[in-house]
């Protein structure tokens, strides 16, 4: 009994398999997917079959969304980079001139003293021989771009008249450099440096 009614649930398992699998093959049509023998018995048709054209469609699309990414994260990085750059290229730039005015400032109170003090020991009288020296002084800080307004000329002697022969004339000028590019910097008195200098001539005995 048990074993006639297990042939039986086995023929009609087979049968409703091989109906399904009629109705599968007709839906499908001739371009359908091809449906194995064993799964047609089995009753369980396995229609899903991979499809060359969308796997490689989906690989494409993955592709050109890697590639996007690629340069988009290659752009961030340029800007990233020119942002940096500019950050830290101001500060070095601004430190550079900064060094180069204070340098020419130096060369300037020097050169000024010097020729200070040579104009000064050629004069006759002393007076003329201070406003000659200050007129040097001021005519040297202009050929380096210094006003002068931010200099000033001291002249001392060893003796008390300071243009007779052997005596030693010392003039000191000092000058204060300001902050290049700066706003308001003289309303906030914002230096940069304040340099100084002295050069000694000794007048001659035959003038």
């Amino acid at each position: 009994m048990l074993r006639s009614l297990t042939n039986l649930f086995r023929a009609g398992r087979a049968r409703f398999g091989e109906a399904l699998c009629l109705q599968v093959r007709e839906a499908a049509g001739t371009d359908g997917p091809r449906i194995a023998p064993q799964q047609c018995v089995s009753g369980e048709p396995d229609t899903e079959q991979s499809d060359p054209e969308q796997s490689d469609s989906e690989q494409s699309d993955a592709g050109q969304a890697a590639s996007e990414r690629a340069s988009s994260e290659q752009g961030s990085a340029v800007v990233e980079f020119t942002f940096l750059s500019l950050l830290l290229m101001v500060p070095v730039v601004y430190f550079v001139v900064t060094i180069g005015q204070i340098q020419g400032g130096s060369f300037a109170v020097v050169g000024a003293a010097d020729q200070a003090a040579k104009v000064y020991v050629t004069q006759k009288d002393a007076s003329r021989a201070r406003a000659a020296a200050e007129q040097a002084a001021l005519i040297t800080l202009a050929d380096y771009g210094h006003p002068g307004e931010r200099a000033s000329v001291d002249v001392g002697c060893d003796r008390e008249d300071c243009l007779s022969a052997g005596t030693a004339v010392t003039v000191t000028v000092k000058l204060t450099v300001p902050l290049t590019m700066v706003p308001f910097g003289d309303a906030l008195h914002l230096d940069a440096a304040h340099l100084n200098s002295s050069a000694t001539q000794i007048v001659g005995r035959f003038q």
